[in-house]
């Protein structure tokens, strides 16, 4: 099981949020080239969707992935737990519950961020997870939902989920209005309330918590490190500008050397990835789709992302795509 986090042994964590339909494998994989040591999050997968659906090819995954956890979905309990031994036995290292996602459906399924309004359960579900395996178990929250008061809510719920041996947790800085804004709405127009998750490091100094929303850039998410938290999670910036946010990671944060040395080098290596992965059935698209960002704020990028917007999508395109693209633009821009 899970110990207790002594303030001493706290290490720091730089993590990409788990992203329905982008953090998919592909995406990570793609990801892992650039940065060796940031933590990577599998999509949200449903408890049910394993449990009842037998859907386990949801838990594929590359080795070259890890460090890598994955994010589960739901609110039964002895589900969740079934779901996190398939997990542990699938050699993921950490498993997370979202109590976060602000979605329609999942809260009609009664999961996500609408578990905020039941942290009795929450911390049911959680006991129940960590009888039944030996690596972590996390949580990702909101700060509260619709009209809860964040500053008694967060409390009661770090409290709850405490007591069950929960000692680490990622806090996305937001309420979320689930009956008033798209899950879109939710991760912008909410304010980000910063100063009431430090409060939360204060109150609860044997939390390892992770400070997630708003941060869009890397060194906003050191200064955050460096300051008061004990990890950083980005999201959509790390999707959408890839290199910017990765490639120094390993280095800036972790003192460590850089995973590689130019955009180049990702291309290389993600040829054989796309070979193989053509070999056994797959789609270039599945792949290239999360590679669109590579070379964002780059001169002529554009000519990247429409090329492999549209050609990847072509009968009989294959790996040498990424040459292909990097050529329409290769004549006008220095590769970093």
């Amino acid at each position: 099981m899970s110990t207790t986090i002594k303030n001493n042994e706290i290490s720091k964590v730089f993590a990409v949020a788990p992203m329905m339909d982008w953090t998919d494998r592909h995406c990570r994989y793609f990801h892992r080239l650039i940065s060796g040591k940031a933590l990577l999050y599998t999509e949200m997968i449903t408890s049910a969707a394993l449990i009842r659906g037998k859907a386990h090819y949801l838990l594929d995954y590359s080795e070259a992935e890890h460090p890598l956890a994955v994010q589960l979905g739901g609110s039964d309990p002895i589900e969740l737990a079934e779901a996190a031994l398939l997990c542990e036995e699938r050699g993921y290292k950490e498993i997370n519950l979202n109590i976060g996602c602000p979605s329609d459906r999942v809260k009609a399924g009664c999961f996500g961020a609408v578990l905020m309004e039941q942290p009795a359960l929450v911390a049911s579900c959680l006991k129940q997870m960590r009888k039944t395996v030996s690596i972590d178990v996390t949580v990702k929250c909101r700060i509260g939902i619709d009209n809860q008061n964040p500053d008694e809510v967060l409390p009661d719920f770090l409290s709850k989920i405490s007591d069950v041996g929960i000692n680490k947790v990622i806090i996305h800085a937001r309420k979320a209005l689930l009956g008033s804004l798209s899950p879109k709405q939710n991760r912008d127009i909410p304010p980000l309330n910063y100063s009431l998750v430090s409060k939360m490091k204060e109150k609860f100094p044997m939390l390892h918590i992770s400070l997630n929303g708003g941060i869009t850039s890397l060194q906003s998410a050191s200064d955050l490190l460096d300051n008061e938290f004990d990890g950083v999670m980005i999201g959509r910036s790390a999707y959408t500008t890839p290199w910017d946010i990765l490639s120094n990671v390993d280095e800036y944060i972790f003192g460590d050397t850089p995973r590689v040395g130019t955009r180049f080098d990702i291309i290389l290596n993600m040829q054989p990835y796309i070979k193989k992965h053509l070999a056994t059935g797959g789609k270039v698209n599945q792949v290239t789709r999360h590679m669109i960002g590579l070379f964002n704020g780059q001169e002529n990028s554009k000519k990247w992302r429409r090329f492999l917007s549209d050609e990847a999508n072509l009968p009989g395109a294959n790996e040498s795509i990424l040459l292909d693209a990097y050529e329409t633009m290769v004549s006008n821009i220095e590769c970093e």
